[in-house]
């Protein structure tokens, strides 16, 4: 069968809608599924520019999924492609999330709603401890590799440090040590002389995608353009109400958020929590957790929790507005400062990255990158346990270190055993999340209205 020379914006709009609907299972099954439809099915793009994407999509901050989907969106069909593939692979589950959230704020008091998250909450930690798991496995390829995750675990859990640092530092890190030879990464490989013909590269072949090519007026007008409309809402919103309220404080933390969010959500999940939590206030750590839980349950970018932490920030500050009414409009803040400047990110530079093919040092700085996020998920982890399993966690402070210390007494015997339960089914019966998540909140739902009532 002959590959067509074109992809139809039409065609591409039903795709990328179809992606966005069924994007569930994190950044693993979305890559999956645009793999499976785009690569496999289709053949828009070939194997080896596929990874190529992937790969250096990796090392931007924000959702690598999202970001992949817009780079090829952005291949196919320029600004336009890219900026359609983006928002369909964002809007059905940003939809889906702000529902729960009013649902969430409306009836979380409801005997049945507690139950259920109490459930999802227990198995929200096995989840993440796979996570741990899985993004180790594919991480940790050498002892350097293991000493950078080490490293990176002990930096947060124990001292505290910012997870920028450790993400600069970790690439900084690895490129050095690629250099020296001491820590190598193999780069995105060149088309396989076997490999089937793509749609994108038949494009390629006959000129068609100039807009590939680096330019810097094109590079200027991104900037600004993509820039703006991230920034400029950010000035707005601080002129118009000034630095104390919950929605300036959530547009610039967010922000700040988005330019760190290397490694995929898992990795910037703690600073998140932690910043939320424990500085701001917005919401306590079993809401952040049953965040999680929700996000989990949604197709989209896992990061999308955001959403949440924004909406439930301003419902318990509203200031002169209804509650469900402020909630709804800090989500739509977080939301917007947290995705736009993905698009900033791809537009400005994807032409660098397809003039980057094959750079080894790049690669050796993102291997080193994914090392550190594995030491940050497991603080992460850690971080979920403690609140999720214990009533009381008491924080002990001396030279330089600050630890999480639980009060063992306090430990939730039955939260354990679901969280146990739901890692066992995880790790050896590899029982799907959407699965795992309602078999914890059947758990809960039968420990707090039928035996322990």
């Amino acid at each position: 069968m002959s590959t067509p020379s074109h992809v139809t914006f039409r065609e591409a709009f039903r795709v990328w809608l179809k992606i966005g609907l069924l994007s569930f299972g994190g950044p693993a099954g979305q890559i999956a599924l645009m793999h499976k439809m785009l690569v496999e099915e289709r053949r828009w793009i070939s194997e080896s520019r596929f990874l190529h994407a992937l790969n250096y999509c990796m090392l931007l901050p924000g959702p690598e999924a999202q970001q992949l989907a817009t780079y090829i969106g952005w291949l196919l069909h320029r600004t336009a492609g890219g900026l359609m593939a983006g928002l369909l692979f964002i809007l059905p589950g940003a939809t889906l999330m702000l529902g729960l959230s009013l649902l969430y704020a409306g009836f979380r008091h409801l005997p049945a709603i507690d139950a259920v998250f109490f459930g999802i909450k227990a198995t929200v930690l096995a989840i993440v401890v796979e996570a741990v798991v899985r993004v180790g496995r594919r991480a940790l390829k050498s002892s350097l590799h293991v000493g950078i995750a080490a490293a990176a675990f002990v930096a947060i859990f124990f001292f505290a440090a910012p997870f920028p640092l450790i993400v600069l530092g970790a690439g900084l890190l690895g490129y050095a040590l690629s250099h020296r030879g001491l820590l190598a990464a193999r780069a995105p490989a060149a088309a396989a002389k076997d490999e089937i013909p793509a749609i994108v590269d038949g494009m390629f072949e006959r000129g068609e995608l100039e807009h590939t090519r680096p330019s810097w007026r094109r590079a200027v007008t991104a900037a600004l353009l993509w820039g703006g409309l991230w920034v400029l809402p950010v000035v707005a919103l601080y002129l118009l109400l000034g630095p104390s309220s919950v929605f300036v404080e959530e547009s610039i933390f967010f922000s700040k958020a988005a330019m760190v969010t290397f490694g995929g959500a898992y990795s910037v999940l703690a600073y998140l929590a932690q910043q939320a939590v424990e500085v701001f206030g917005w919401l306590s750590p079993g809401e952040m957790l049953d965040g999680l839980g929700l996000a989990e349950t949604t197709p989209g970018p896992l990061i999308l929790v955001v959403q949440f932490v924004g909406f439930l920030g301003a419902f318990h500050d509203p200031g002169q507005l209804p509650p469900l009414l402020a909630g709804t409009l800090g989500a739509g803040i977080t939301t917007w400062v947290t995705f736009a400047p993905c698009f900033l990110w791809i537009f400005l530079g994807a032409p660098y990255i397809e003039a980057l093919r094959g750079h080894k040092a790049l690669a050796a700085a993102l291997a080193a990158i994914t090392a550190a996020v594995v030491g940050v998920i497991l603080n992460l982890s850690l971080w979920f346990a403690l609140h999720t399993l214990f009533g009381e966690v008491r924080e002990v402070s001396g030279f330089g270190m600050r630890l999480s210390w639980p009060t063992w007494s306090t430990v939730d015997g039955v939260a354990l055993a679901i969280a146990v339960a739901a890692g066992v089914a995880m790790l050896r019966f590899h029982v799907g999340l959407i699965k795992v998540l309602a078999g914890g909140a059947l758990l809960g739902l039968l420990w707090k209205l039928v035996l322990a009532a």
